[in-house]
């Protein structure tokens, strides 16, 4: 039985993958590094900031120190609050959904953003308080599609209870396969949203949903049988 719900966050609650794009583009641009939308969605959506930097680093044979793929980072992080101030960043129907889920059980955010990041959207959008769990992209070694994120992310749902919460009784909303890959690999329930990607590239799901309205109770009782 599904007991908990963990959300990833950019791509699934926060349509802010384009403004991701845009920051990492034009932070690469200041290195000589072209990035373009398509290579962005194809290759490196999945890599945290710093995974980000260094796979594009890699592909285009450059060679950067990890001093240098931090500032970049930062930099990045500083032209993505740029780019977010003035508007709500929330996909259609995403605060509906989440309140919907909190009469599940439980709620994390296991993402491979930065804390800051998430923290900046769920206040200005009053959502703090639904996620008492946040697992970041400083808080696990691994980022994904290693499982490191969501098996954090149960292990700290299970502190809050004071009691063990296994994988299985959790669910997980994802946007990519990585991230896919990363909650099976823990042992939990997935659900896609077409937000990012196509139904067929997102089949190894236990379900595909095209909107956020189609996130409910009743859909998760499906996936408990």
């Amino acid at each position: 039985m599904i007991r908990a719900v963990i959300f990833d966050f950019d791509g699934v609650l926060a349509n802010s993958e384009p403004l991701h794009f845009r920051a990492f583009r034009d932070v690469l641009a200041e290195q000589g590094l072209a990035l373009t939308e398509a290579s962005y969605y194809d290759r490196y959506l999945g890599y945290d900031d710093l995974g980000a930097f260094r796979a594009v680093a890699a592909d285009a044979s450059v060679r950067l120190t990890e001093p240098q793929i931090a500032a970049l980072a930062l930099r990045k992080a500083e032209q993505l609050e740029v780019l977010e101030r003035g508007a709500s960043v929330l996909f259609p129907g995403a605060r509906d959904a989440i309140m919907r889920m909190a009469g599940v059980g439980p709620m994390a955010i296991a993402s491979g953003a930065l804390r800051a990041e998430i923290i900046r959207v769920l206040q200005r959008e009053g959502l703090t308080t639904f996620f008492p769990v946040l697992v970041a992209a400083e808080d696990t070694l691994a980022s994904k599609p290693d499982p490191a994120p969501y098996a954090r992310a149960v292990e700290l749902i299970g502190a809050r209870l004071g009691h063990p919460f296994e994988p299985g009784d959790c669910l997980a909303i994802e946007d990519s396969r990585w991230g896919l890959l990363s909650a099976k690999s823990a042992g939990l329930h997935t659900v896609a949203i077409t937000h990012s990607y196509s139904a067929s590239d997102l089949a190894e799901a236990d379900i595909v949903i095209d909107h956020l309205d189609q996130l409910t109770p009743q859909l998760l009782l499906a996936l408990s049988r």
